[in-house]
């Protein structure tokens, strides 16, 4: 049994660095767990050797106050004046072991206490320690039955200077009084116990909430990544795989194919240098290019005609630059990742990208290709294109559709909170 539930925590040995001397040894061992031996009691501090020793200088004094009103008592006689003080020094000196068996101490010094007058001071100091150290189940037991055996112990051995009824009065209020002040004692370890468990769990939330933000970070960071590298790197496998089945294509189109690679090979190391950037910085660079917002969609339409694609823009916004930048910025990348998926998945299909909304209604984003005519060739991914756009509306407050219809066209469908 110890004073407190010793729970798994950290070592802090620096915590009492330099006055470990002024706290208990129970105290200091439920703050730093690593200087526990395995197997041995906790080592007494220079605090516990002094109270130690006072404690056992109190024992005797009182015993030796008791013993001489013993020898004046005249309902004692000389044989049990002699037990008296005998068991009264062995009392004083089972003081030292109150550390190590507080409950056995206190126990044994009740039928003690009834004995000998000498062993007082021992018993009170056996059951303040019984209060400081255990629950209180424990000394409700042995405070009850010191109370007990009071009128007992005086009916055995009168006080020879007040009455019975004092005598026993006076006793039993010393006796709550000791117990009062170890349950105190006792009280005042357990708050700072819980206080520096309440310290210690407010530190790992901290850590834990700071781990759960850099990893929300990083998943940001991958999903940017992604949205931003899955356009330019489809042109350049689309293009490239045009060129290698079609070696003989007129020297234009291979120029302008090739042209096309050159630039969204320049445009994807840019957005990684960037992306790389906010990695190694923590922040974005404020001297890198902006974030593209729903102004930039003509821009993306604009690539995608250039790279051979059939796409038909139908924007309904009166004034897209007044949408918001984080929900203009979240239409874009809907937009351009079903751009991706459609070149990758319907080669040669006209795409149809409808923005409409306004204020107060919310912004819908809607991509639809219809089904690719024959066989389409692979085109390596990662599959998880849509699942990161779900996610992406999903923060942004809003909800996203996508699947086949009913005369086998692909739609994807957003609606995003425009306040």
């Amino acid at each position: 049994m110890s004073t407190v539930s010793r729970d798994e925590t950290v070592s802090d040995p620096e915590t009492f660095a330099g006055r470990r001397w002024l706290m208990p040894s129970a105290v200091i061992h439920e703050f730093d767990p690593s200087t526990v031996r395995p197997g041995r009691r906790p080592r007494r501090t220079a605090r516990d050797w002094l109270v130690d020793f006072s404690c056992f200088l109190l024992a005797v004094l009182v015993g030796l106050i008791a013993a001489d009103a013993v020898g004046d008592n005249p309902h004692v006689s000389q044989t049990a004046a002699d037990l008296d003080q005998l068991l009264g020094a062995l009392a004083c000196a089972a003081v030292w072991l109150r550390r190590r068996w507080p409950f056995g101490l206190a126990l044994a010094t009740v039928p003690l206490g009834v004995l000998s007058d000498t062993a007082g001071g021992a018993c009170l100091i056996a059951v303040f320690t019984l209060a400081v150290h255990r629950p209180f189940r424990y000394v409700a037991w042995v405070a009850g039955l010191n109370i007990a055996v009071v009128p007992l112990t005086f009916r055995l051995r009168p006080d020879a200077d007040l009455p019975y009824l004092v005598s026993v009065v006076l006793t039993a209020v010393l006796v709550a009084a000791v117990v009062g002040w170890g349950l105190l004692v006792r009280a005042k370890r357990q708050l700072m116990f819980s206080l520096r468990d309440r310290a210690r769990r407010a530190e790992t939330e901290a850590r834990l909430r700071a781990e759960q933000a850099q990893r929300l970070a990083r998943e940001a960071i991958a999903r940017e990544m992604h949205d931003v590298l899955a356009h330019r790197l489809t042109l350049l496998s689309v293009h490239a795989g045009a060129l290698e089945f079609r070696p003989d294509a007129p020297q234009e189109e291979v120029a302008r194919a090739a042209g096309v690679i050159r630039e969204s090979a320049h445009e994807a190391l840019q957005d990684l240098r960037e992306i790389i950037g906010v990695l190694r910085a923590g922040e974005q660079d404020e001297g890198g290019r902006p974030q593209p917002t729903l102004v930039a969609l003509d821009t993306l339409v604009a690539e995608s005609r250039e790279a051979g694609m059939k796409v038909i823009l139908d924007s309904r916004v009166t004034d897209p630059a007044a949408v918001p930048a984080s929900v203009g910025r979240t239409a874009y990348r809907i937009a351009q990742e079903s751009l991706t998926n459609a070149r990758k998945h319907a080669p040669g299909t006209e795409v149809t990208v409808t923005v409409t909304g306004g204020p107060g209604s919310g912004l819908v984003v809607s991509v639809c290709n219809p089904a690719p005519e024959g066989e389409v060739p692979h085109v390596p991914g990662s599959g998880q294109g849509l699942i990161g756009l779900t996610e992406r509306a999903t923060l942004a407050g809003g909800r996203l559709e996508h699947g086949a219809e009913a005369d086998g066209a692909f739609r994807v469908r957003a609606w995003l909170p425009w306040p």
